[in-house]
C-alpha cells in the first residue's frame, strides 16, 4: 500500500529520536523529544491558490505538533501541509 497526499499535503518520514543516555541511564521512547525535521516522500500537486513548491527527497523542518501521525507497514509517518513546514534544509 502506499500513500499519495492530496491538494497541499505531503507525506514526510520524521528522522530517528537521537538515543541519549544520562549517566548511563537510557531514557524511555516516551521521553524522548520527537524530531523536528524529516524527509519528504510525496507530495501532493498543490491547490489552485496554493503551488506546490516541496519536492519528494527534500529534508525538512515542520513545528512540534505539525501533521497527523499515521502508521504503515509498521512505519511511522506525518502527513501535513505544506504551510506547516517551516523550512527546506539546503
Amino acid at each position: 500500500m502506499t500513500i499519495k497526499p492530496l491538494a497541499d499535503r505531503v507525506l514526510v518520514k520524521p528522522a530517528p529520536a537521537e538515543e541519549k543516555t544520562v549517566g548511563g541511564i537510557i531514557i524511555p521512547d516516551t521521553a524522548k523529544e520527537k524530531p523536528l525535521q524529516g524527509t519528504v516522500l510525496a507530495v501532493g500537486n498543490g491547490t489552485k491558490d496554493e503551488e506546490m513548491v516541496l519536492k519528494v527527497n527534500d529534508t525538512v523542518l515542520y513545528g512540534k505538533y505539525s501533521g497527523t501521525e499515521v502508521e504503515l507497514d509498521g512505519e511511522k509517518y506525518l502527513i501535513m501541509r505544506q504551510s506547516d513546514v517551516l523550512a527546506v534544509l539546503a
